[in-house]
């Protein structure tokens, strides 16, 4: 029996809760006896519709008393071994590793984000994965990085063999495909959404830089070339500078909050856009610029970190510490139509290279390679 630890996902914790459910999925269909699940059973939790019949294990502890049993665990070498019954090997499927003595063990490493951008993080996060991650790599028996720019971190910050580590990228669920002209006019209605918009889509953090991309997009909206931008996300930490320079803007009124949006309704809300912009500092993976791309909406993104890695030449990009090229970057998207259907196309032919069926035969590769 293999445990995947799906913690994430029935806490839905934006990327990382995407990643741990789409991966459990797609394994599942391929091998529905195969698997177990293992999660934090907080209050108010419920299991992932669909997989309720599997076989599951959970702890019911708050989030950060687990995380600092599991630290104190590996420190001490106390085996959790018994919370997993008949396990041949156990998936960590965020960054938190338990001590397990007999079982072998696969950690997943999205991103050393509290590595590279400290001053993003908030103090204690750092302070805990600075601390933990070192250990919980090394004693992983493998690790699956999401991007082959993960993968170059990981080796440069932590002295892995390169051969310990797997790169094996996310995709867009089968979900985001092109909408309807319906669809997205009732998606723009029910959130009070514009004919013209730019969207950006993930957590409101200092990382994602909206800052710069809300100065890049008053100059653009006083030129009349696009009437909204729109930012669907739930607040994340250390935003007080955003509303702060969101506050003082001229164009403030024409910043829209639609809030978290379900998964039913972000691909209309991504099929509405006039593009996807991605002004990211840093991204382990990026899989909103994916999700873009599946549904024909042109990207324009950030020229850093994993991203010209995962969109490739589908993708418009810039320098995200300059306001002045993100505004050209996303000026001359605006002004050219033919730019933008043949970002549409290539986008489409981008997208189609990644599935959630190719990550979990990858992923169960890595499986077998242990269990040999």
């Amino acid at each position: 029996m293999i445990y995947l630890d799906i913690s994430a996902a029935v806490h839905r914790r934006a990327g990382l809760g995407r990643y741990a459910e789409s991966l459990t999925r797609a394994l599942v269909a391929a091998d529905p006896d195969r698997y177990a699940l293992f999660y934090n059973r907080e209050r108010g939790v419920e299991p992932l519709a669909g997989l309720e019949h599997l076989p599951s294990r959970t702890v019911a502890l708050g989030y950060k008393p687990w995380r600092m049993l599991i630290w104190m665990g590996q420190l001490a070498r106390v085996a959790f071994d018994r919370l997993l019954p008949h396990a041949e090997l156990f998936h960590a499927t965020e960054h938190l590793l338990p001590p397990l003595h007999s079982i072998p063990t696969v950690l997943t490493v999205h991103d050393l984000i509290f590595r590279r951008m400290p001053q993003h993080h908030k103090l204690l996060n750092r302070w805990y994965l600075n601390l933990t991650m070192p250990l919980y790599c090394r004693r992983a028996d493998h690790i699956i990085a999401i991007s082959e720019s993960t993968r170059r971190d990981l080796v440069s910050a932590y002295g892995l063999p390169p051969e310990k580590i797997t790169v094996i990228h996310e995709a867009a669920d089968p979900r985001f495909r092109p909408q309807p002209p319906e669809t997205t006019d009732a998606a723009r209605a029910r959130y009070g959404l514009p004919e013209r918009y730019l969207l950006s889509v993930g957590t409101i953090e200092p990382r994602k830089n909206l800052s710069r991309l809300l100065t890049a997009f008053e100059s653009l909206y006083a030129e009349g070339l696009t009437d909204a931008l729109v930012i669907v996300g739930r607040r994340g930490w250390l935003y007080d500078d955003f509303f702060a320079a969101l506050e003082r803007s001229p164009a403030r009124d024409a910043v829209l909050f639609p809030g978290y949006a379900p998964d039913e309704d972000l691909p209309a809300i991504y099929a509405g856009a006039q593009a996807l912009v991605f002004p990211s500092l840093y991204e382990g993976f990026g899989l909103p610029v994916l999700e873009a791309m599946a549904c024909g909406t042109p990207v324009a993104c950030s020229d850093t970190s994993s991203l010209p890695e995962i969109t490739g030449d589908a993708a418009f990009r810039f320098a995200p510490s300059d306001v002045k090229s993100i505004a050209a970057v996303l000026r001359r998207l605006l002004r050219n139509a033919d730019l933008r259907q043949t970002l549409r196309w290539r986008g489409f032919m981008q997208a189609a290279r990644f599935s959630w069926k190719q990550v979990a035969t990858e992923t169960k590769a890595v499986y077998e390679t242990l269990s040999r």
